[in-house]
């Protein structure tokens, strides 16, 4: 082949840990061109001009040597070439200045059409000092004495964000030579930030949950000195969500707070583990008045496991700290975050199931978030993904670009939606109390968004639980979770229920006679079993038209398997039942129930539906095609 292959190195660094690029060049080849292949392959969009090679032995390469060390005097009028017997390993350098511009960021806040940063030419008596008294004219900042400024080098890496302070009698030159010698591509990646110099006061903010809930302030701190063995003079308990079990510890010494962080994440309390996240600080005095920042939530174990790469994907789009794993202590910990900040808005990416929790915690939360209603968009990573579908999600995600789904987000128009709350009062002992003698459970309280399904819609839900806890590695696609459902359905279709006989429906006071039915289903969208719907669209003078903010409910029933699977074929409807907004269903015997995809068995006794608080305001993907691509 007419083709060599070279090892590239981009500095010092990348020698000592041998991590090198390769490129592919003619055999015999022009040195630019080889300079020009170097830069691309470490993505360098800089004038080659600037750049040289060197072999291991730090011979220079200048531009009028002939590389090729069989006798190179013959071949002089070749001019710069690369032959044959050439080293195979080089490092690029950049060829020393003696002036360039650098660019100086200011590191406070800028509101309105502030400048990102300001360029400034430095030559090589400039010391970091000079630097610093010529751009605080520049900023607006002239007034100001130089010694409340630092200048400050940032690498953005990959991995972390690196600063260091620069010595004020720094030659700025020397400096940025250094950084070039060590990695060309890391030059790239620094940064120079103007800073005010601030009273460093240590505070680290540490989020601890999975405390037992209801205890008063003094009764956590105890429990805390008791497991973590706290230090109360440089730890305080500044906030406690007691219905959550929950606590916020504010921290003042750096090794303290690395103790208990690691500490907590062994600890039990009443067998259950505590987590804990560290809690960055919002400076919500500081935001624009027209800015409304994005809380994400990601469940990283939502949809066939995508909720991982999303994960990492909005971390490096926005700052990592607006990116909340909920594995990692659940959506509290996001929300006491953004609780001073006047507006923001919120992205779910999980299942159905995942939405209701977020939108749980938000109700319980909402009294002390200064903006208590924020909008909340749906990214669908689930196996059903009803709300998603309904609110124009899609039906799940399939790898689209994750800068494409925040402008989708910031476009969208906010709806209202109706959300539920159940009351399942049994009246007899669970099933399988000893000796028959136990009280009765106590009152369950549940939350609604999507439907609630009595019978053989949540038996079949109930199967696929079960068998999802038995194999779990087996359930990371949504094309396997749905053959599973089809699977237990079709174990079902001989077995024949007479529900309408095991149960009483009573709809806004009154008593509802129930058809012949073997499920049993209220819906809150028109959506349900992955984009059936289960209502029909045809017009019908005895029931309003279902929308998702009315403050009623749609009471539908299914026959059994075969009925259900031509509802999810599209080929027929439920039977419509009732629609209204307070029903009471008495179940005569245990019988299996759904909430938004959540089964159990329900022993005998009372449900009652009602509407619960105020309606929540959802993101609904705008139709029109996106407008702030650039934003």
């Amino acid at each position: 082949s007419g083709k060599q292959i070279l090892k590239i190195f981009d500095g010092n660094d990348a020698v000592k840990r041998n991590q090198f690029r390769l490129i592919s060049v003619p055999r015999i080849a022009k040195n630019e061109e080889v300079v020009e292949a170097a830069l691309r392959a470490y993505y360098i969009n800089d004038d080659q001009q600037e750049y040289e090679l060197q072999t291991f032995t730090q011979q220079v390469l200048l531009s009028d040597d002939v590389i090729n060390r069989n006798d190179a005097a013959e071949d002089s009028n070749l001019g710069s070439v690369f032959r044959e017997s050439v080293p195979e390993a080089w490092i690029i350098r950049a060829k020393p200045k003696d002036e360039e511009v650098i660019r100086i960021y200011p590191a406070w806040l800028k509101v309105g059409m502030g400048m990102a940063y300001v360029s400034l030419r430095v030559n090589k008596d400039s010391t970091v000092q000079t630097v610093i008294k010529e751009v605080l004219p520049l900023l607006g900042r002239q007034m100001e004495c130089l010694q409340n400024f630092k200048l400050v080098e940032v690498l953005m890496g990959s991995k972390q964000v690196q600063r260091m302070v620069l010595d004020n009698q720094e030659l700025v030159l020397n400096r940025l030579k250094d950084i070039r010698k060590t990695s060309i591509r890391q030059m790239n990646q620094t940064r120079f930030y103007i800073v005010e110099n601030s009273k460093s006061i240590v505070q680290v903010n540490i989020f601890v949950g999975g405390l037992p809930p209801q205890l008063s302030p003094e009764e956590y701190t105890n429990i805390l000195k008791e497991e973590l063995a706290i230090k109360t003079n440089v730890v305080s308990v500044s906030h406690v969500y007691q219905a959550q079990g929950a606590v916020v510890l504010q921290i003042s010494c750096f090794s303290e707070a690395e103790r208990i962080y690691m500490l907590v994440k062994d600890t039990v309390v009443n067998d259950k583990p505590l987590n804990a996240v560290v809690i960055p600080e919002v400076m919500a005095s500081k935001i624009p008045q027209n800015c409304c920042p994005l809380l994400v939530f990601v469940n990283p174990k939502s949809g066939g496991l995508k909720g991982r790469d999303l994960l990492y994907s909005f971390r490096k789009l926005l700052n990592p700290h607006q990116v909340f794993e909920l594995t990692n202590g659940g959506p509290l910990p996001g929300f006491h975050t953004f609780s001073k900040v006047p507006s923001f808005r919120v992205l779910v990416c999980g299942g159905d199931g995942t939405v209701g929790w977020v939108l749980g915690a938000l109700e319980e939360i909402r009294h002390k978030l200064v903006c208590s209603e924020p909008s909340v968009a749906i990214l669908p990573l689930g196996t059903g993904n009803d709300l998603g579908r309904v609110l124009r999600w899609g039906a799940g995600y399939s790898g689209e670009d994750p800068y494409s789904i925040l402008v989708s987000v910031d476009e969208a128009d906010d709806v209202l939606m109706d959300r539920w709350t159940i009351l399942l009062d049994a009246e007899e002992p669970a099933e399988g109390a000893e000796n028959g003698i136990a009280e009765p459970e106590p009152p369950k309280i549940v939350q609604m968004n999507n439907y609630c399904g009595l019978g053989i819609d949540a038996e079949l839900s109930l199967d696929f639980h079960h068998a999802r806890e038995e194999e779990p590695g087996k359930f990371n696609s949504r094309f396997h979770n749905k053959g599973v459902y089809v699977k237990v359905g079709l174990q079902k279709i001989s077995h024949t229920r007479n529900l309408h006989k095991d149960i009483k429906l009573q709809v806004d006071q009154h008593e509802v006679e129930l058809p012949s039915i073997e499920g049993l289903i209220f819906i809150n969208i028109p959506s349900w079993g992955s984009g059936a719907d289960l209502w029909g669209s045809e017009s019908d003078n005895r029931f309003e038209k279902p929308r998702i903010d009315d403050g009623l409910l749609e009471v539908v029933g299914v026959t059994g398997v075969v009925h259900m699977g031509q509802v999810q074929g599209g080929f027929r409807s439920g039977i419509r039942i009732a629609q209204g907004s307070y029903f009471r269903v008495t179940l005569l015997k245990p019988i299996p129930v759904q909430v938004d995809g959540e089964p159990w068995i329900q022993a005998p006794g009372q449900i009652i539906i009602s509407a619960a608080g105020p309606k929540v305001h959802m993101l609904k993907k705008s139709k029109q095609k996106q407008k702030k691509t650039g934003s």
